[in-house]
C-alpha cells in the first residue's frame, strides 16, 4: 500500500446499522483510526451511506474526522446510494477519480458480505488494487464477515489490518507523521 496511490473508502457505517453488527464500537474506532491516518498523510477519504433516509448518516465519530463531510454532489466526501455496491452510485466514480493516480482502494465498513463485498468485486473488475481492512469490516454475524472476507480474498483483494495500513502508508520511522500516528496505537 502506498499513501500516494491510495484512497480510503468507508462503506455504510451508519447510525441505525452499525449497532446491530459484530463489535460495533471497535469497528467505529478502527475506522476513525484509518481516517486519522489518511488525513495526516493526504490520502483522500470517501464515505458511502446506504439509503440514509432510513439508516441514518455515518457514525458521528467518523463523520467528525472527515475533512469534507457533506454530500458528494455539493463537493463533500459522502456518496449516498441505494445499490449495495457503491460503484454505480451517482458521483462515486467521479469522487474516486478526483485525485489522479489513486489506483489503490483501502476498504473498511459494513456489511462485509453485502455492500463491502459487492463494492470490492466491482472495484476489482475495474482494475483497482483493493485492500480490505479485516479489523475494520463487520457484519451482523461473524460467519457472514468471515465468508465475505474469504470470497474477497479469492477474487483478488488483499486482506490487511489497520496497523498494516498505517505502517505501509508511513514507510519509515522517525518522521513527525510516524510520531503522531504511532501514538494512536493502543
Amino acid at each position: 500500500m502506498d499513501a500516494t496511490r491510495a484512497s480510503l473508502l468507508i462503506i455504510d457505517v451508519q447510525e441505525k446499522l452499525y449497532p446491530a453488527c459484530q463489535e460495533p464500537e471497535q469497528i467505529v474506532a478502527n475506522c476513525c483510526f484509518l481516517v486519522k491516518c489518511a488525513n495526516r498523510l493526504g490520502v483522500p477519504v470517501i464515505l458511502t451511506e446506504q439509503y440514509p433516509k432510513g439508516l441514518g448518516h455515518t457514525a458521528k465519530d467518523i463523520l467528525d474526522l472527515v475533512e469534507k463531510p457533506g454530500d458528494a454532489a455539493a463537493g463533500g466526501n459522502v456518496v449516498s446510494k441505494v445499490a449495495f455496491s457503491a460503484v454505480p452510485a451517482d458521483g462515486f466514480i467521479e469522487k474516486m477519480e478526483e485525485t489522479p493516480g489513486r489506483d489503490q482502494v483501502v476498504v473498511a465498513g459494513m456489511e462485509t458480505h453485502v455492500c463491502v463485498l459487492q463494492t470490492v468485486m466491482e472495484l476489482l473488475e475495474r482494475g483497482r488494487e483493493v485492500y480490505v481492512v479485516a479489523d475494520a469490516v463487520t457484519s451482523r454475524s461473524m460467519s457472514d464477515k468471515i465468508f465475505g472476507i474469504e470470497r474477497m480474498r479469492d477474487a483478488g483483494a488483499k486482506i490487511v489490518t489497520r496497523e498494516s495500513v498505517m505502517f505501509e502508508w508511513l514507510r519509515v520511522a522517525g518522521t513527525p507523521e510516524f510520531k503522531e500516528l504511532s501514538a494512536l496505537i493502543k
